[in-house]
């Protein structure tokens, strides 16, 4: 070993007592980061038999794959809630755990419809979709939903830590940040998704199509006497059925409603609630549009350039203005 390596594992060891950052020592292991992974891109081949599979599934094995997947899941993630259930309740037994389990795996057959509801929207809402079966395949989007859907029947059981573990899955993978905790109704669409932010106590109703870069979050957090942000409460917007909410916009505050068949225009920045059937949208008051000048190639020191934009450069040097290219 190198000389060097001892101090540093003896200063790698000050940090874990000294800082944190270690998981339980001599009791109950938290969730591992590396199971809850698989167990979600396990999940989705639950949802959707076939599609994240390099091998064929035939019909005449459909009964007997699809219950040995199950049955691992439900063991692997039994195991996982276990140790999420006791860092609350350290004399919970494996008997709880296995009742949250159950339920959640008992939702999958509902949540499917539901996703195939999402699956619709996404066809419908998008000219660019061609089938059904690119949009399981390809679309973030639909990821996204599914591991929620699933992660948000976790969080209404109170389970810690593995719901917001499952959505962090999703997010890494799709860009797309969806609490656990909002509640999503049908047929929801989210195009292109990067970016797209969801909080926690949004509540969103059906149809429902949303844009990249859209943010529905909390406008301000209330704080205790020692200046510490207060957990809980409602703290961000309902948006209610047939809302379209185009790029970048941002909807804030738990008492802000966006009233059903309402259109967000793009970059709109909200604070108060919109009635039904509003257009909401930002005039271009400062947006000019211009033909172009000939481009016309002049020396400079050291080589030659080409102003574009103004047919020559005026003789006291550049301004800040001029676009060069050398």
């Amino acid at each position: 070993m190198d000389a060097h390596l001892p101090q540093i594992v003896s200063e790698l060891l000050d940090s874990y007592r000294n800082v944190g950052g270690i998981n339980n020592i001599d009791g109950s292991n938290l969730p591992s980061k590396r199971a809850m992974a698989v167990l979600c891109a396990d999940l989705l081949q639950i949802l959707f038999p076939g599609f994240h599979d390099q091998e064929v599934v035939h019909s005449g094995e459909l009964v007997r794959s699809t219950g040995s997947r199950v049955e691992s899941f439900f063991r692997r993630l039994n195991n996982e809630v276990c140790k999420s259930l006791r860092l609350s309740r350290p004399d919970c037994t494996e008997q709880e755990a296995k009742a949250v389990v159950l339920h959640m795996l008992k939702s999958l057959p509902v949540i499917r419809e539901v996703l195939w509801s999402d699956v619709e929207a996404a066809f419908e809402g998008d000219p660019a979709s061609v089938s059904f079966d690119e949009i399981i395949l390809a679309y973030p989007c639909l990821e996204a939903i599914a591991i929620q859907r699933c992660a948000h029947t976790l969080y209404r059981q109170k389970v810690p830590l593995i719901p917001r573990m499952m959505t962090e899955w999703a997010h890494s993978r799709t860009g797309i940040d969806i609490h656990p905790g909002a509640h999503i109704g049908t047929h929801f669409f989210i195009d292109h998704g990067t970016g797209v932010v969801i909080g926690e106590t949004c509540v969103i109703g059906s149809h429902v199509k949303l844009y990249h870069g859209v943010t529905l979050g909390a406008k301000s957090f209330q704080k205790d006497e020692e200046g510490r942000i207060l957990k809980g409460g409602k703290r961000h917007p309902n948006v209610e059925n047939n809302v379209t909410i185009y790029p970048n916009s941002t909807v804030l505050g738990g008492e802000t409603v966006i009233g059903e068949n309402s259109t967000i225009g793009g970059n709109v920045f909200l604070q108060h609630s919109v009635p039904s059937n509003s257009l909401v949208y930002y005039e271009e008051t400062q947006l000019k549009i211009m033909p172009k000048k000939k481009r016309e190639s002049i020396s400079v020191p050291g080589g030659s350039a080409v102003l574009s934009g103004r047919a020559a450069a005026p003789k006291g040097g550049l301004e800040p203005w001029c676009d060069w290219s050398i």
